[in-house]
């Protein structure tokens, strides 16, 4: 097949295939004919961070056998709370999704993988095996592929500078000398695109902080949507490469929920839409349809629980009840952005053409239409805090109750924003997210999607009392707040 002269991922311009048709013979060639020394495998561990297995390549024997036979690891340091008398667990590479390392002392190959237990079967409570199962239940239910993406947003902490300073709550899109970390933005746009992560744009975010000792300049990296088990390796490879890059240039990057006492938090809003024989099921020639506010139900009625796993930082609750578009009642409306979800722009109606018209005047360049329509609904809930593998799963759960529920049409009218302002409330603690999670985990352990053990642990870890941001707590008392979002800076 031809590939496309633009193609940034270079083991897809050399192997001249899709990265979706890779195989073991494939990697090998191609490391082979780049001369890489090292293969890392790669996995997404219990905490939602990426971890490295790292190969030294002794042989092409050696070489096959890593990426046909993985490794074995010691589970019981990858999942808290596995036992250790049981604990070994295979990780097999997935070779779809390799990539070239664009950092490191030496170049190399690195491939994403999967978890098996002792008898080659899924392991019940890996991330990437909780997506896949989530995914293949709504589809083999609906017929439709839920797909997802993510708007990552960040801040770049760095000393103040005193040459173009920058202005508090004025980054929207600012641009260089006045947007500061735009060259990290734009290698960590360079280093995912050529690792296959599919992105759409970059740009400055709102939040711009200045404190006596420190300025916090916010960004925002959006994707572009994808089935849901690769947008969630998309985006733990994204927040990875973040990292890697400010790192480098010497800066600090944090996803927190919440950074300082004023200013904005770091939201991580997902984007999904329907699909079914390669077209969106999602919208009409009227715009959103019946099955997207079927979807929209579906999100809202499980909103309370979803927090669970999209908002797992005390900060977060602290982020809801203050502001700066931050949601907190579980509500739905047309490019509104004080609801929960929202449905934005998407070039309907025909209106692009004549924009195109107007902005190009004399031109007869045919506009041409996407594959797949472009519409998406925006679910708002989630946080840089967010366990991004099961806050997908969780979404996909949600979406398969709202499309076969009969009275979703009902609810999606009632939690429309265009009816009337009074609506349940967001939790305001991972108590009460805890105590959601609880009354719905039926939901989420139908099917076999999520095991009881998970849920267990999740609710372990949000009844952690020593957080406590409510009745008296940090959230009242301004040095606590602050202790309490150093305490969580680095999460997700």
């Amino acid at each position: 097949m031809t590939i496309d002269a633009l193609e940034p991922h270079p083991l897809v311009r050399l192997l001249g295939k899709p990265s979706a048709d890779f195989t073991g013979a494939d990697l090998v060639h191609a490391i082979e004919q780049l001369g890489l020394r090292q293969v890392n495998l790669r996995y997404v561990g219990g905490d939602g961070r990426l971890k490295t297995v790292a190969f030294c390549i002794n042989s092409r024997e050696h070489l096959v056998e890593v990426l046909t036979r993985g490794e074995r690891v010691d589970g019981s340091s990858v999942f808290p709370g596995t036992d250790t008398a049981n604990s070994d667990v295979y990780i097999v590479p997935r070779h779809r999704t390799a990539f070239l390392n664009p950092f490191g002392e030496r170049s190399s190959l690195d491939v994403l993988c999967s978890f098996y237990d002792e008898a080659g079967k899924p392991l019940p409570y890996a991330r990437e095996q909780i997506v896949r199962r989530a995914a293949e239940a709504l589809t083999q239910e609906t017929g439709m592929t839920l797909e997802a993406f993510g708007e990552l947003e960040y801040y770049l902490v760095d000393q103040p500078e005193r040459i173009y300073p920058v202005e508090e709550e004025r980054g929207y899109q600012e641009s260089g000398p006045f947007s500061k970390g735009e060259r990290v933005r734009e290698q960590v746009l360079g280093h995912l695109s050529t690792m296959g992560v599919q992105l759409k744009y970059a740009h400055g975010e709102v939040g711009n902080i200045l404190e006596n000792d420190r300025q916090l300049v916010q960004h925002e990296i959006e994707l572009q949507p994808v089935p849901l088990e690769q947008a969630a390796d998309n985006l733990v490879l994204a927040k990875w490469v973040v990292r890697e890059v400010a790192y480098s240039h010497g800066l600090e990057a944090t996803f927190a929920p919440l950074v300082s006492s004023k200013g904005a938090g770091n939201g991580l809003h997902i984007h999904s839409r329907l699909v079914q024989d390669g077209a969106s099921t999602i919208v009409g020639e009227e715009g959103i349809n019946d099955v997207g506010r079927r979807l929209i139900a579906g999100y809202l009625s499980a909103a309370m629980a979803l927090t669970a796993f999209g908002n797992t930082a005390p900060t977060s609750y602290l982020r809801f009840t203050g502001g700066d578009e931050s949601p907190e009642g579980i509500c739905w409306g047309m490019k509104d952005r004080t609801g929960l979800v929202r449905v934005p722009l998407a070039w309907g109606g025909g209106v692009l053409s004549g924009m195109f018209a107007h902005a190009n005047p004399g031109s007869t360049e045919p506009v041409p239409e996407p594959a797949i329509h472009p519409q998406t609904v925006e679910f708002r809930l989630g946080d840089g805090s967010a366990d991004v593998h099961l806050l997908l799963a969780g979404m996909a759960v949600a979406a398969k109750r709202g499309l076969s529920d009969p009275d979703s049409l009902e609810l999606a009218e009632r939690l429309s924003t265009t009816n009337h302002d009074d609506f349940e409330q967001l939790p305001a603690s991972r108590e009460e997210s805890a105590d959601a999670l609880e009354a719905e985990r039926g939901l989420f352990e139908a099917d076999g999607v999520f095991p009881g053990a998970l849920i267990d642990a999740v609710l372990v870890g949000l009844r952690d009392t020593e957080d406590a941001t409510v009745d008296g707590g940090p959230a009242q008392d301004e040095e606590a707040r602050e202790e309490l979002i150093r305490r969580h800076w680095h999460v997700g």
